[in-house]
């Protein structure tokens, strides 16, 4: 598993879901480590280096938190039946890896208030345990990590993706207006809006004149919005073309050539008979492999005609069939058990209908 090209280091599991950490947590944790210590001396002039053991020590209490939030999405996803695939804990706070949105903007609202209110609930536990507390440096790391929960349940709580509350939108808007698409387009755009203003914190915050650490961070978070913001856009676009994805509509004519016919004269049949896509089939006509485009492309003109159709082509197992009458999700997700280039289209009775190309279905989905 990996996360913006690093891989990911496996902690676990948790109620049965896998849970990582990517090696950018340590790279936060230092700048945590670092970045908030000058602080902690203010505080503690006395405490020199060990400052930061104090803020080494924040640092992991928060991503605790973090995981906390991440917990209860996972949680509560699966309350309402929905697969999780795991959870990561990444340089910009967590993700919950749900295989699929739910079906109703009410559960869809439920599972994203989750997180929130997880957070404000520690920072909530976090400031009450302080107050009987005497000891400084424990009284102050449970202050500390009370007001960090209280921010991020709050900011997580703002209306737009990719933010829980964001998520928390995208339902309302689809419950009032029965459009989920639409919901996902309000939700994204106010994401992009925010990202832009989050560029407009660190210099309101220091009057005009941000420090480098609160402008790389306020760019960080305004990238990471923007991004979110934008690629639930392009998802919602998709997701919307889904009920339109079907295999009559994209599939391609199909030729049926023996595996010892020479690639010259296969590509010869196929011109002749209209068809895009070849067929390896046996001495019963039954279908046993197809034809890879990309290695039919890949070889030079010069041999075609002393090569075998069979040399260029895949063996047809159970994963790369797929039913005429699949659509929209159900054909997505019969591709995603065999991930592969060619898929052979079959009628109900598992007649040979013709081939479907993954790369015509990225294109349907992108709108090409």
């Amino acid at each position: 598993m990996r996360f913006g090209g690093w891989r990911n280091l496996r902690l676990g599991r948790v109620a049965g879901i896998p849970v990582h950490v990517s090696p950018t947590w340590f790279v936060v944790a230092a700048v945590i480590t670092v970045g908030f210590q000058p602080f902690v001396a203010r505080t503690f002039p006395d405490l020199g280096s060990a400052g930061y053991v104090v803020t080494f020590a924040f640092a992991v209490l928060l991503y605790v938190s973090v995981f906390l939030h991440e917990v209860s999405h996972a949680l509560a996803a699966r309350a309402f039946g929905l697969p999780v695939r795991g959870i990561t804990l990444h340089f910009l706070g967590g993700h919950t890896e749900i295989e699929r949105d739910a079906p109703t903007p009410g559960r869809d609202l439920l599972v994203s208030a989750a997180g929130p209110a997880v957070s404000l609930a520690l920072g909530g536990l976090a400031l009450a345990a302080s107050i009987p507390v005497t000891a400084d440096i424990p009284e102050y790391l449970l202050r500390v990590l009370a007001a960090a929960n209280i921010v991020v349940g709050a900011f997580n709580l703002l209306p737009a993706l990719p933010l829980d509350g964001g998520h928390m939108l995208r339902a309302a808007v689809w419950r009032f207006t029965g459009d989920e698409h639409r919901g996902t387009r309000v939700a994204a755009r106010a994401g992009q809006v925010l990202a832009v203003l989050v560029l407009a914190v660190p210099f309101a915050v220091a009057g005009g004149r941000p420090t480098t650490f609160g402008l790389l961070w306020g760019v960080l978070v305004a990238f990471m919005l923007w991004s979110g913001a934008t690629q639930s856009l392009a998802v919602g676009r998709m997701r919307a073309r889904l009920p339109d994805l079907d295999p009559r509509r994209l599939l391609r004519r199909a030729v049926a050539v023996p595996p010892e016919l020479p690639v010259s004269e296969a590509l010869r049949l196929a011109r002749e008979r209209g068809a895009r896509s070849m067929v390896i089939t046996n001495s019963a006509g039954a279908p046993t492999a197809l034809v890879n485009d990309a290695a039919l492309a890949a070889m030079p003109e010069e041999r075609r005609p002393w090569v075998p159709a069979s040399d260029v082509a895949r063996p047809l197992r159970s994963g790369m069939v797929v039913g005429v009458d699949m659509r929209g999700e159900d054909l997505l997700r019969a591709m995603r058990h065999e991930l592969t280039s060619e898929y052979l289209v079959v009628d109900e009775q598992g007649r040979m209908l013709g081939v479907l190309a993954a790369s015509d279905v990225d294109a349907a989905l992108a709108g090409r």
